[in-house]
């Protein structure tokens, strides 16, 4: 029986191996991008090429993988954000965290886009939405960020923003714009 029947737990070894997988493919997008050779992925974990089609039966699948569980950490960071830090500054420090997650992922982009558009795999919008939407509240509640904002609009505003700021654009370009997004999304007097 394969491990990743629907409601059956992976193996153990089944589990280390998909870590390795995704470790692998990490570092080799890093270096090569999102066209790296899977065959050089699977060596660098230590498995076969079945076994990294096993766990992803495809290109967007790994992709997909790793740009999730590089997401997630993204993700969790708003709420301890949240817990050292005013919202408004939370908001900025967390826009410049997937800023840069962004900025590192820009060529994933193109191989999860078409995945996204179908359905196959599912956009991350709505995540990136619910932290924004946490640090919105918190941000109203503490009357620094307006509350009549729509966190669904923030996304697409800041996707917006980091699609049209190219490598040429400099790190501080990008900064100043996300300024711009934290002062319109403070109350006005």
């Amino acid at each position: 029986m394969s491990s990743s029947e629907p409601g059956r737990p992976a193996r153990a070894d089944a589990r280390r191996n998909r870590e390795k997988l995704l470790a692998a493919a990490q570092q080799a997008f890093l270096a090569d991008g999102d066209a790296a050779p899977l065959e050089s992925i699977a060596r660098a974990a230590g498995v076969g090429i079945g076994t990294l089609y096993r766990h992803f039966p495809t290109r967007e699948a790994l992709v997909d993988a790793v740009y999730g569980a590089e997401l997630d950490d993204v993700i969790a960071s708003a709420p301890a954000l949240l817990g050292q830090l005013p919202p408004d500054t939370a908001l900025r420090a967390w826009m410049d965290r997937y800023a840069s997650f962004f900025a590192t992922k820009r060529a994933m982009i193109d191989t999860l886009r078409p995945g996204w558009a179908s359905g196959r795999i599912s956009t991350p919008r709505g995540r990136v939405t619910a932290a924004f939407g946490a640090i919105l509240d918190e941000g109203a509640r503490a009357g620094v960020l307006r509350a009549d904002v729509d966190p669904d609009d923030i996304t697409m505003l800041l996707l917006g923003l980091l699609l049209s700021t190219g490598v040429e654009d400099s790190p501080e370009r990008t900064g100043r714009l996300l300024d711009l997004v934290v002062d319109a999304l403070r109350p006005r007097a």
